[in-house]
């Protein structure tokens, strides 16, 4: 059996010791009131106190240390001064690696590391060049090396010859019982070596007052065990004392001696009077071991050497990461990355358009969505399954990079795949979860409204987010706030508006209700949006053959859910049927993307508003034969994009309230606005 325990402060555990003496029901919060956390002979920080609750309440725990470093400004440069590191790194081995991270270009912004430890004590040297960020270097040290290391606690031992995993409690509740048992026993033995004693002073005090006697008898026997006998029959006394009668010497018949004789048995009297109180009285029994352990603490006890950083439980990412805005591009055979949204320039409209994705061969762009590198990512399936990524967990790669597969990401079905996508700024607001919902659509027309909450716990393996029938699937997710107006449309040309109201909240394995009734044959709805604002937004439509056209929403009359709802694009063999729906204003781009990888972006302003039966315009030109257009997505304005860097963070948060549209996904949420009509929209692009 392994066991794995770390060290503690002396101290600190005979405090908790003596409170269990005193309260043998105290629970592991009380304990850790004396008991804080382990403290390690090389100090450094316990960084974050839940391992070491884990560890304390289940007997295993992953403890996080980190490395005691300050960052030291010089007129030339900063530098990273390390004075404490983690229990077990050696630090020689640590310095050769993170010389061997710089040669290798994985930590960038490192001029030198010298080792300058000497009698005053550890001291590790990074000298930070002058252009770089000592704190991000800092914080980069801190995860690639064994500056913050971790110590897996694994509390066995063995408990009456049997290994156990112990808890805190545990672990002292056996501990005082195995002093309890060392009082009694060692209590026990120097009681009956004082009884022994006393007894053979009671015989020894019997001769100095009968000396007279005793030496006529010894003197008349002839030998030693005759004289034994004879005193054990004259003065009624056993064996033992008659023998320390007989081996007594003379100088003990003193006057002096015989006074010590009888102070000696006083005092032994009054011990064993004592040691048997011990015996007798359970409290006075605590006594003695509380003052026996206080006695150690007083002798060898010292200061904690590890400090404990309570408020950050865990290394935080999102340290290294600014909260840039991204574009994240799925392909159709499952291949995700994340691009700057500045890559991607915008060009007028019915251009042929740039390079996007370089793609394998039968593989093509499907989805491209937008979102900032802190957001958190919800990867809902075409069978209805869930997921969960941050934004900075998605590899990055450049605009024709091919990305990395989902499935190696996540714990996908091989035969499932990702098909809808919202992006939410925090999972930890719970009036804001519980005011919130998500809404499927299929592509047999059922919706379903569930409250945002259930899908507020991540989990490494997914979980079911809607109950699918077999030979449907999920083709739109949205957030809502419970009073929105949704939109479907199909393939088709129609679309059906209704008030969210209409469908009930329901739980996150309900299969939910029809939202539209499709014309039959290979009939399926492609995508459904939220309306937040009728009066500023119109609905954007865009067809297979690269056509699209802007409607005011208000031309879409509201209808009841399970309808046919009304026409939302003539379909002809020149538009082909329709492949995307979207709510824009003037503030917007679309980035249009077809299956041979070509994508364009353009500026929603240059396409007019149209009547809701028409053909629209043509949007994009589709040079290869048998081209057709994979995946429609709204972006911020190339404007706004092109003076980002140009505002502050003030101006920048004022500029993206006024534009009071998502930078091109209508599933994203930030905080809700304060304002009277709340909307689900995000109303930002960057870290506001």
């Amino acid at each position: 059996m392994a066991t794995n325990i770390p060290t503690h402060n002396l101290g600190e555990v005979i405090d908790g010791c003596c409170a269990y003496i005193d309260d043998p029901d105290i629970d592991t919060d009380g304990l850790m009131k004396y008991i804080k956390a382990p403290d390690f002979p090389t100090g450094a920080y316990i960084y974050g106190i839940q391992g070491v609750r884990d560890a304390y309440e289940t007997g295993r725990g992953r403890i996080v240390m980190r490395a005691k470093a300050e960052i030291e400004s010089t007129d030339t440069h900063d530098k990273i001064v390390v004075t404490e590191i983690p229990y077990g790194v050696n630090k020689a081995q640590l310095i050769e690696y993170i010389a061997d991270l710089v040669k290798e270009g994985k930590i960038e912004g490192i001029a030198n590391v010298n080792d300058e430890s000497g009698r005053q004590g550890m001291r590790i040297v990074v000298d930070v060049k002058k252009e770089a960020n000592a704190n991000v270097i800092l914080n980069k040290l801190f995860k690639m090396t064994a500056l913050q290391s971790s110590f897996s606690v694994n509390c066995i031992a063995l408990v009456k010859g049997r290994p156990r995993l112990l808890t805190l409690k545990e672990c002292v509740g056996y501990f005082v019982e195995h002093r309890h048992d060392v009082t009694i026993r060692r209590t026990k033995f120097d009681l009956r070596k004082a009884q022994e004693r006393a007894h053979i002073l009671e015989g020894l005090i019997i001769a100095c007052d009968n000396i007279d006697e005793v030496v006529h008898i010894i003197r008349a026997s002839s030998t030693p065990s005759d004289a034994q006998r004879n005193l054990e029959k004259r003065f009624n006394i056993d064996e033992l004392q008659s023998k320390a009668i007989v081996d007594m010497r003379l100088s003990q018949l003193t006057h002096l001696r015989v006074d010590q004789l009888h102070a000696e048995y006083d005092e032994l009297q009054k011990l064993i009077a004592y040691l048997q109180s011990i015996l007798d009285d359970p409290e006075l029994c605590k006594k003695v071991m509380k003052d026996e352990l206080l006695e150690v603490k007083a002798k060898y006890g010292d200061e904690r050497r590890t400090e404990i950083k309570y408020s950050s439980e865990e290394f935080n990412p999102e340290d290294f990461y600014p909260n840039d805005p991204v574009v994240i591009t799925v392909s159709h055979l499952g291949y995700i990355k994340r691009t700057p949204l500045s890559e991607f320039r915008g060009q007028a409209r019915g251009g042929v358009g740039s390079k996007g994705a370089r793609t394998r061969e039968q593989d093509f762009t499907e989805f491209i969505y937008p979102a900032t590198m802190h957001n958190t990512m919800l990867f809902f399936t075409k069978k209805g399954r869930c997921y969960w990524l941050k934004c900075y967990e998605i590899p990055e790669g450049g605009k024709d990079s091919k990305g990395r597969a989902i499935q190696n990401m996540l714990n996908i079905d091989p035969e499932d795949s990702v098909n809808a996508f919202l992006r939410l700024r925090g999972l930890d607001n719970e009036e804001f979860l519980n005011s919130h919902y998500v809404v499927f659509a299929t592509k047999r027309g059922i919706v379903k409204k569930t409250c945002l909450k259930a899908y507020s716990h991540p989990r490494s393996l997914g979980v079911n987010a809607i109950n699918i029938l077999e030979g449907d699937e999920v083709v739109d997710v949205r957030l809502t706030n419970g009073h929105n107006e949704l939109v479907l449309a199909n393939r088709n040309g129609r679309a059906v508006r209704f008030n969210e109201t209409a469908v009930r909240d329901m739980g996150r394995i309900a299969t939910g209700v029809r939202g539209m009734i499709l014309d039959g044959g290979d009939d399926e709805v492609v995508g459904m949006i939220v309306v937040n604002n009728a009066e500023e937004e119109t609905i954007m439509v865009v067809s297979e053959n690269g056509y699209g056209k802007r409607s005011q929403v208000e031309d879409y009359r509201k209808t009841s859910r399970g309808t046919k709802g009304v026409k939302t694009l003539q379909i002809t063999e020149k538009t082909g049927r329709l492949v995307a729906i979207k709510n824009v204003t003037d503030e917007h781009d679309l980035m249009i993307i077809n299956k041979s990888g070509i994508a364009i972006r353009l500026a929603v302003s240059e396409c007019r508003v149209m009547g809701r039966a028409t053909q629209g315009v043509r949007l994009i030109n589709l040079t290869k034969k048998n081209d057709v257009i994979a995946s429609v997505c709204k972006v911020m304005g190339a404007e706004l994009e092109a003076n980002v860097e140009q505002l502050s963070r003030a101006e920048w948060a004022k500029k993206s309230e006024d534009i009071r549209h998502d930078m091109g996904n209508d599933t994203d949420v930030q905080e809700e606005p304060e304002n009277e009509n709340p909307s689900t929209e995000d109303t930002t692009t960057g870290d506001v």
